[in-house]
């Protein structure tokens, strides 16, 4: 088995939709790290799992600068984040993990 990880950083804002009062309600933003994590049996033609730069066409050139209410259809916590992505990349991203602040990440893993 293959595996590979990609890290990228996102400079993004949003604004979270609760069944409480919270200040994270009004719009702000945070400067995502972001670990998206593949694997494969076999390689690609090119002897890739997946190629880095496609990772980050997809996902950073999505999200970095931008206001995540505008691109995700659930309410835009750092784990539907995590989700999104994995989704986004497909059945080679088994992981992804979401740094939203410090001391404050989200893991979405396939089962």
């Amino acid at each position: 088995m293959y595996k590979v990880v990609k890290r990228l950083e996102i400079s993004a804002a949003h604004k979270l939709n609760l069944n409480y009062i919270s200040k994270c309600e009004t719009l702000h933003g945070h400067n995502w790290i972001i670990y998206i994590y593949l694997k494969s049996k076999d390689l690609n033609a090119n002897g890739m799992v997946y190629d880095f730069t496609k990772i980050k066409e997809l996902i950073s050139n999505k999200l970095d600068h931008k206001n995540l209410n505008d691109i995700l259809k659930d309410n835009p916590t750092a784990e539907n984040i995590a989700r999104w992505i994995a989704d986004e990349i497909g059945p080679k991203c088994y992981k992804v993990s979401v740094q939203e602040s410090e001391g404050n990440i989200a893991i979405y893993e396939r089962d």
